[in-house]
């Protein structure tokens, strides 16, 4: 062969196109995973609303995979996906009505809530306004025990107090080391399991009452995840440049 036929590709060109491959697949990867959750969350919502067990029973166990992979490609700290898989490991549980599978259900969301708070005091110092929000979350925290623990089954009073005390700190922490967007989570958070232990309470519900637990839950783990990349990019910028969280 005569030096007119060789190949007229570089080292740089070929590494440059078998690069190529997997940078596409991780882009698209990255604008399918949102809709993916989205028509998730919204078969599960109408499902809920709906009366379709069915559209429940299929559609709840992919919302946390499906966020926590969104996550991940977003540049997620470790300790956010293990939250978010734990999470979905609540969920799972908790679509049993047995006793064991809720109480089991509750500590797989109790591993995700140590999980936030780890990577919440590592997010940085207490914001300027932490000390005057702590006694409204603790009276949030005692009146809704107070409340409560009359109407709940005696074996479940001191599971769902504990609980609650690591649930309240969690939201806390959000607010006041995150910021204004993962504390809507938090307090979201808090609203979607105190519908929950309602319930188990036996107290008068709202119609469709797993609609709404659903609602608060899925827009709290997705705010509290919003807020956690949101805030590692701003303590990632250069200095100088602004925080993209508004400080409490």
């Amino acid at each position: 062969m005569d030096g007119s036929h060789r190949p007229t590709t570089t080292p740089a060109t070929t590494l440059s196109t078998r690069a190529s491959g997997p940078i596409t697949g991780r882009a698209a990867l990255g604008r399918l995973v949102p809709v993916l959750f989205v028509l998730a969350v919204a078969v599960d919502l109408a499902s809920l609303a709906a009366g379709s067990e069915a559209g429940h029973l299929a559609a709840k166990p992919l919302l946390m995979p499906l966020l926590a992979t969104w996550a991940a490609l977003r540049g997620a700290p470790r300790l956010l996906i293990v939250a978010l898989l734990f999470g979905w490991g609540g969920d799972v549980l908790l679509l049993s009505d047995a006793e064991p599978a809720f109480l089991a259900g509750m500590a797989s969301f109790a591993v995700g809530h140590v999980c936030y708070l780890v990577l919440f005091r590592r997010t940085g110092p207490p914001r300027a306004r932490a000390a005057l929000l702590a006694p409204a979350y603790v009276l949030t925290l005692t009146g809704t025990v107070a409340l409560l623990w009359p109407d709940l089954p005696t074996d479940l009073r001191v599971p769902v107090a504990s609980y609650s005390v690591l649930l309240t700190a969690m939201a806390y922490l959000a607010v006041t080391r995150v910021g204004l967007v993962a504390g809507l989570g938090g307090a979201l958070f808090l609203l979607s399991d105190t519908l929950i232990a309602t319930g188990v309470a036996e107290w008068p519900q709202l119609p469709r009452p797993d609609f709404w637990v659903m609602l608060t839950y899925i827009a709290a783990q997705f705010l509290l995840t919003r807020g956690l990349l949101s805030g590692r990019r701003a303590t990632a910028a250069p200095q100088g440049e602004p925080r993209s969280i508004t400080a409490v």
